[in-house]
């Protein structure tokens, strides 16, 4: 039996977290905690930490919902469901209700015995596995009697982790550097725990290999089926000479489809598929589980696709706002599959029979693809060709976008084109095109506040403050407020549904200069349109990349109407790329006003 962690230490590290603003801060209290945390529980602190029990993949969620955890606040506080709901409104955040509702029973708790770590986790997760008859009540007891040994502090914690919403906004790579810093021998550990967890998708688990084997366990980890790899992302440019001389003058340009990406397991017995997100949504594809299993040559691989819907009729390809209806279902299963039929288009392979195709190029985890499926009316290979002109280049995007695309992946063919598990950067080019706009594509941003409206919109939000994520510092930086293409119901409803993510200051991963009437942990993203790209001296996005004291910003940005729930804010747009798309944007003007570095009137 090994030293037992109070919970109360827990709370100690998330209420100074939540309370700071800066993002060192942060890692510093994490490192703080993790020093003090016992070896044989390093994993479920990490997990809590995340406010979760288990990776992602492993699809084992804590199941309390808001009126649930309002009947037990109820029966534990003695005072009345209709009480605990008004606290609620009150305050914006359960576990805040909870604090408030369970203050006055603070010397009772002094005689308790102290919560462990292990004590909360195996009763979540007990709540969590609960299922079948008398579940509800199952789950009603065991967070009733965590609740009944839980100091108020705690009981604000724990209210908020069985809602899955910590509020605390500590992305993984934070905690990254917290376990590279606190047990991994500093720094320069860094790069070889990320890989690790780039391999695994499972911070608990490289917590405790780490603590248990040092940095030589971390090294070990290699590429294993049924544990998600996290996915290898893009940049992106909108022109076709740009984009080859990126990837060093020739480039392999594969059709971008308007899908679901995929990462599919394949084993002797068993086919599994992991979301963008590293999410299991095997059971809302038996359909494609089958397909590829028929198509299948060989015992077992790791291979990535888009699953794209397609009209049973013509055949042709739909947008990505059909497939996305099957996502996340627990119900209906057969009749969506009936209703939005899908085809599958293989485009990599990272895994095969032992082998790790990861460290192999591109062209060759191609070239095995190509020899282990055999196409089918459901599976299909995606089509791809090799270009080494802008003008070859151009050409194969209307094709592709003939056929319905959103445009083309263009992918390094040199020597080096591994697949570079959880990394965004060149060897990797989006190029999309959208005729409607003079920007050439869609923006991918995070509500990090909102500003109350006026007028009509008086009692709700008026606009929300959007930002870019900048992966060199793990942060959020701001590019627009935006207003426009809202529906009346939608403006309704935003209060209501950021409610959970509301945070009292701005967030320690928000860099911005404007002050917002309310401030969120970072949580949604959400695609834009604008018109234009241009320079801005309050926005922080690239901010002194192209001029000092100034950075940039999206001209007349539009809601487009798509919560982007297949990505979470680390996948947001990235400042990178808006910068790069800034500059083509320039390329494009008179010399003129190219001249001037300006690419339209300054953006507020």
């Amino acid at each position: 039996m090994g030293l037992v962690l109070r919970y109360s230490l827990l709370v100690d590290a998330y209420e100074k977290i939540e309370a700071t603003t800066k993002r060192l801060e942060m890692t510093d209290h994490l490192v703080d905690l993790i020093k003090q945390t016992p070896t044989d529980v390093i994993d479920k602190v990490t997990y809590l930490t995340q406010g979760k029990l288990y990776p992602d993949f492993e699809g084992i969620e804590i199941g309390i919902a808001e009126k649930l955890a309002i009947r037990v606040l109820s029966m534990v506080s003695g005072h009345s469901e209709q009480d605990v709901t008004k606290e609620y409104k009150k305050s914006g955040d359960l576990g805040s209700a909870s604090f408030n509702l369970l203050k006055k029973r603070v010397q009772q708790a002094l005689f308790r015995e102290p919560l462990s770590v292990e004590h909360v986790y195996d009763a979540l997760d007990r709540i969590a596995r609960a299922s079948g008859a008398g579940s509800v009540e199952l789950k009603m007891k065991l967070l009733a009697s965590l609740l009944n040994d839980a100091t108020p502090r705690e009981a604000k914690y724990i209210v908020r982790t069985a809602l899955g919403n910590l509020r605390l906004g500590v992305a993984d790579m934070t905690i990254l550097d917290g376990l590279a810093n606190a047990i991994g021998g500093g720094k320069e550990s860094r790069e070889e725990v990320e890989r690790a967890y780039n391999l695994s998708s499972d911070l608990g688990y490289v917590a405790r290999v780490l603590a248990e084997n040092g940095i030589e366990g971390v090294k070990r980890f290699r590429v294993t089926v049924g544990r998600p790899i996290r996915p290898m992302l893009a940049e992106r440019l909108d022109d076709a000479e740009e984009i080859l001389s990126k990837l060093g003058g020739e480039g392999s340009a594969e059709y971008k489809y308007d899908g679901l990406r995929m990462q599919i397991h394949i084993s002797p017995k068993t086919v599994r598929l992991f979301s963008r997100r590293l999410e299991n949504i095997t059971e809302q594809f038996p359909d494609v589980c089958a397909y590829v299993k028929e198509s299948f040559r060989s015992k077992e691989a790791i291979l990535e696709g888009e699953s794209v819907a397609v009209d049973p009729n013509t055949g042709d390809m739909l947008p990505f706002q059909m497939v996305s209806q099957r996502r996340g279902r627990k119900y209906d299963i057969e009749r969506m599959r009936e209703e939005v039929p899908v085809t599958v288009f293989l485009f990599d392979l990272l895994y095969a029979n032992g082998k790790d195709f990861t460290v192999r190029p591109y062209p060759e985890r191609r070239e095995e693809l190509k020899r282990l499926i055999r196409e089918t009316e459901r599976v299909k290979i995606s089509n791809q060709t090799t270009v080494d002109a802008p003008e070859e280049l151009d050409a194969y995007m209307s094709e592709a976008v003939s056929q319905g695309c959103e445009g083309l992946m263009v992918k390094s063919t040199a020597v080096d084109s591994f697949y570079k598990a959880g990394a965004r950067g060149w060897a990797w080019v989006k190029y999309k095109r959208s005729y409607k706009a003079e920007v050439a594509d869609t923006f991918d941003l995070v509500p990090v506040g909102a500003l109350m409206g006026r007028g009509k919109r008086a009692g709700s939000y008026g606009a929300l403050l959007m930002a870019a994520y900048r992966p060199e510092d793990d942060t959020f930086e701001t590019v627009c407020k935006l207003g426009t293409g809202f529906t009346d119901v939608d403006l309704e409803q935003l209060p209501e549904k950021f409610a959970p993510y509301v945070s009292q200051h701005k967030h320690a991963r928000v860099t911005s200069l404007l002050e917002a009437d309310v401030w969120f942990v970072p949580s949604f993203v959400l695609e834009i349109s604008a018109d234009e790209i241009t320079l801005s001296p309050l926005h922080t996005c690239g901010r002194d990349t192209i001029r000092k004291g100034s950075g940039l910003a999206m001209r007349f940005p539009r809601f487009t109407g798509n919560w982007r729930t297949d990505k979470s804010p680390e996948d947001a747009t990235t400042d990178v790329e808006i910068v790069e798309m800034y500059k083509s944007q320039l390329k494009k003007i008179e010399p003129a006003k190219a001249s001037e570095g300006a690419a339209g009137p300054e953006a507020v």
